[in-house]
Parts: structure tokens; sequence; C-alpha cells
């Protein structure tokens, strides 16, 4: 199973440099106009590009209108391609999952550079949606049932639902009929809407741009289940950025909503939605939820899972 991951990090590489100019990945940015600060998003609704920059163009336009900084925005091919880039130096700011924040800080890759608050609070929740007139009313009744998943190394649309699948004596890979790893929440969802699955895994944020967009109609689906509080979707700084431009990007971020010109519909985050304000001094230790699910996915647990979401 190590040999799976790291041929999984090889690809990811390989992708992600792929979409990456080579003058880009030579060395770390500095906010110019003629060498912006490139950021790497990971693409958690819908996956396309036009609808993952749309959700955070406004903040880092914001902070352009506030510092001067420049920035350029790319969407990753998956949560794994958006960790290897910032591990790899092609970036200098991420928008990653919370566990894909982990795995990037477990490699001293990244560090903290800003959480969203949103009615108060820096959290969001993972979810299992079902058709409102299913007889699928938890986790236990999907055995012998469709599922989708997003990413594997998403915390909303695949851990949470999958470490509380196991927690609860089930085995994915084999309690479950099918099993579809599509890449992103709103793929899953569409997966359900389209009757090719009986249940899906997504946030509850994707879920309300998804109903925002009218992708789904909220009377037709129902909620199976829903996790503890995750902490928010961070933005991490790439590590090895100078303390004089790792101080300056946490004083923009938290102070944009207040910064002259801005107004609160650019103040925005994780799935096009308004925020509050951004938090900087967030807790790491926030994230040992995450964490305790990452440990109960094993290489051998998730090599079974990926092997079953192949068999078509």
């Amino acid at each position: 199973m190590k040999t799976l991951r790291l041929r999984a990090s090889a690809l990811a590489l390989i992708t992600l440099l792929a979409a990456v100019p080579l003058a880009q990945a030579q060395s770390l940015a500095d906010g110019s106009a003629q060498r912006p600060l490139r950021v790497l998003l990971i693409p958690a609704d819908g996956g396309t590009e036009s609808g993952t920059k749309a959700d955070y163009a406004p903040i880092f336009n914001a902070i352009t209108r506030s510092t001067g900084l420049h920035f350029q925005l790319t969407v990753g091919q998956s949560y794994g391609a958006v960790v290897e880039g910032m591990c790899n130096q092609l970036a200098e700011v991420a928008f990653l999952g919370p566990v894909s924040y982990v795995q990037a800080h477990d490699r001293q890759c990244a560090q903290l550079l800003a959480v969203g608050v949103q009615k108060g609070e820096s959290a969001y929740y993972a979810a299992m949606f079902a058709k409102a007139d299913s007889p699928i009313n938890s986790l236990a009744d999907l055995k012998g049932r469709r599922a989708a998943f997003g990413d594997v190394n998403s915390a909303s649309s695949f851990t949470f639902q999958v470490a509380s699948m196991i927690k609860d004596g089930m085995d994915p890979a084999k309690d479950l009929a099918a099993l579809q790893l599509t890449g992103s929440h709103a793929s899953s969802l569409a997966a359900l809407v389209q009757g090719q699955v009986d249940a899906a895994a997504l946030s509850f944020d994707s879920f309300d741009k998804a109903v925002r967009q009218g992708a789904v109609d909220p009377k037709t689906v129902k909620v199976i289940f829903k996790s503890e509080p995750i902490p928010y979707p961070p933005l991490a700084m790439n590590t090895k950025l100078p303390e004089p431009l790792k101080a300056t990007l946490k004083q923009a971020f938290a102070t944009v909503h207040q910064a002259p010109g801005v107004t609160p519909d650019m103040v925005r985050g994780y799935g096009g939605a308004k925020l509050d304000r951004f938090d900087t001094e967030f807790s790491e230790a926030q994230f040992a939820g995450p964490a305790s699910k990452m440990a109960l996915l094993t290489d051998e647990i998730k090599g079974e899972i990926l092997d079953k979401a192949a068999q078509r």
C-alpha cells in the first residue's frame, strides 16, 4: 500500500505539472504583477476550473485591492495534486480541505494562513444524502446499496463518512453493492439526483451551493448522516515563503473585511459562500479531528475502496 501511495503522489504531481507552465514552476513568486503569488485550489465543487475559481476570485481580488499583491489562481485536478503542488514549490498559497491540509502540514509544506468565519464559527459539516422517498435513513441502511463519494483526500465528501461507517462496524468495500469516486461534491450529488446511486457524500456547504444554482430541489432529498463539526477548509501558505510576506498575508486576511473599497460581497470562501471574516489565529490543534479520522483510513482500506470503485 506504500507503493500505492507513492504512485498516487507521482501521478498527482505529473498531472499538476502538465497544467503549470515551466516558467511558473521554477521558483517561489513575490506577489508582483510580473510574478504573482500562485494559488492552488482543490476542486471542491464541480471540479471545473471556472466554477472553483469563481468561488475564490472575490477574496483574492479584495486582497489585491488592500495590499497591492497579485495572485494567479489555478484549480488542481485532485486534492492530492494540490498537496503535491505545495510540497514541490508550485504554489505559494493553497485552498485545501481539512484532511489535505493535515497531509501537507505533516510533510512540512504548509502552514495555516486563514480560516473562514461564517455565522460566528469556523466549522462546516459532512453529510450523506439519499432520495426523500428512499427507505435509507442511516449509514447502516447503506448495506447492499450504491453510494457516491468525492475525492479520497476530501474530509467532507469521503473521510468523515467512511470513517463513521468503519466506526459503526461497516466495511464500505464489502458492504456497499457499488461505490463511485466521482472526484467532487457536486458530481456525487448529481449521481444521486440522476439515480445512479442510492446515497451521496458531500458537505452541507456544497449542497447549499447546489440548491442556490438550481442543481437540486431540496425537497427531493434527505439527510441520512451529519458529521460532528469540522474545521472550515483553510487557506494555507507555503512554509518556504519569506517571513515578512507571510506576515503581510496574515494581516491582509485578518483585516480584509474592514479594508477600504472591499464590500461584504467580496469576502467569500468555500462554495462561494459569504463569510463574516477570516480568522488568522485559528489553532492547529483543532485539526486533530480530521487527523483522527485519517488514522482510521489505512492504506489497506483506501486500496480496497479504490479497487471497489474500479469495478464497473
